[in-house]
């Protein structure tokens, strides 16, 4: 029998490996062909499309005639972060369908605010540059984690970066791990 085996995972398995928490062997045997797909918000290209093929996917599944999407609904969708990736705006536009009375696809635009950052008076008090922000809100996250990088739970998700981009920032700001 000739099998290959198809495996996803959100979490940074070299990480893990390398903090003892998830199996060498196993990861050797499934990092063959490894296909890295970079967050929808890194594809911002491929909102508008994806945005019309789950409209369509969802108004043939309820039988609802919506034939067009506003022009500022796929602009707030293209400036959205999505912090819970395709799967976040499949269940966004499930829901937008649903509710949808007429042929135009109806968004609720409230729901697409991005958190706002907070400046903590630790800031302003210590009045520390960028770089030194930068580096304190990195290390913020990371403790936070228990310095795990990426994966859903990982600091990388946290600061709404990939996790090539937070691994960079660390180098280029000298964090390194504590041992």
């Amino acid at each position: 029998m000739d099998v290959r085996l198809i495996a996803a995972t959100n979490a940074d398995l070299e990480q893990l490996v390398a903090d003892k928490k998830f199996r060498s062997d196993l990861y050797y045997r499934l990092n063959v062909f490894p296909i890295t797909i970079p967050p929808l918000r890194d594809r911002r290209e491929d909102i508008p499309l994806l945005t019309r093929w789950f409209t369509q996917k969802f108004a043939s599944r309820t039988r609802k005639p919506i034939r067009s999407i506003p022009a500022r609904t796929l602009s707030a969708l293209a400036e959205y972060h999505w912090p819970g990736n395709v799967r976040e705006m499949e269940n966004l536009i499930e829901r937008a369908v649903i509710l949808s009375a007429g042929p135009e696809l109806e968004v609720s635009l409230p729901e697409l605010r991005a958190p706002e950052v907070a400046v903590t008076a630790e800031c302003v008090s210590q009045n520390l540059n960028f770089e030194n922000a930068e580096r304190e809100h990195i290390l913020r996250a990371l403790r936070g984690t228990n310095w795990i990088i990426g994966g859903a739970r990982g600091a990388a998700s946290r600061l709404g970066l990939n996790r090539s981009t937070l691994r960079s920032k660390m180098k280029k700001l000298g964090i390194i791990r504590p041992s």
